[in-house]
């Protein structure tokens, strides 16, 4: 196997890895509850929860640390940009971890009626970070990655395509929550995320199955227009155009 099927191997085994928080859907249920703190039962399904969505965190971290080396011969800026994009991804990730892992703290420390109103500011701080993190930053993380694949043309430009779309048509969901148009958890916000995560998965699974596609910054022979100016060896190769 070679240097590069092995990289679009792993990128496409992390962005498939970054799927495995869908049950937090389910497993958050109770820590959102009003009653919470003061009521019955086992904290396990929130842990769980928080276990997989740092597995996720670190996974999209991943992928952009994966794909680097190799986006980076298409334009080496807008790859740093996903690098960085992907890495606050993760850290609001982690910061509603830790959000929801508070609740839990004070329901175990007896916190009782009184740890209510801290429990209910808790639930709306990590709405709101899932809402940035997890709402508005994947958007970001498609235009910059899906720039560098439609150009480089590494993937059918089908997939960058669907990227776009599904940026845009999360930014426009993000807008409406914030202006009351339709809730966070509402069934608009949920179809919106439909696009971005077909594009993700479909990403995830071209890179594991297919790989890279054969692309001219794929060439020991390229580098880019910047190092050509700068008298670096070897010919510049412009990706065509349709």
């Amino acid at each position: 196997m070679s240097p590069l099927r092995k990289t679009a191997l792993v990128a496409g085994v992390l962005y498939l890895l970054t799927f495995v928080s869908i049950p937090t859907l389910f497993l958050y249920g109770p820590v959102k509850s009003a009653n919470y703190i003061v009521g019955p039962g086992p904290d396990t399904a929130v842990i769980v929860g928080g276990i997989l969505e740092m597995i996720v965190a670190l996974a999209g971290i991943g992928t952009a640390v994966a794909l680097y080396p190799v986006v980076k011969r298409q334009n080496e800026g807008v790859a740093l940009g996903f690098v960085g994009s992907r890495t606050l991804e993760a850290a609001t990730i982690f910061a509603g971890v830790v959000f929801l892992l508070s609740i839990v703290t004070l329901r175990q420390a007896g916190a009782g009626a009184a740890g209510l109103v801290t429990g209910h500011a808790l639930v709306v701080l990590y709405n709101r970070t899932f809402l940035l993190g997890q709402g508005f930053i994947p958007a970001v993380n498609a235009l910059l990655l899906g720039s560098l694949l439609y150009q480089s043309r590494l993937v059918p430009r089908v997939l960058p395509i669907l990227g776009f779309i599904g940026a845009a048509v999360l930014v426009a969901s993000d807008i409406g929550v914030l202006f009351s148009l339709w809730g966070q958890f509402s069934a608009v916000a949920a179809l919106a995320t439909l696009p971005i995560a077909i594009w993700e998965f479909s990403l995830g699974v071209w890179l594991v199955v297919k790989g890279f596609k054969p692309s001219p910054i794929l060439s020991s022979s390229y580098v880019d227009v910047g190092d050509a100016f700068l008298g670096m060896p070897g010919n510049v190769i412009v990706t065509p155009t349709d």
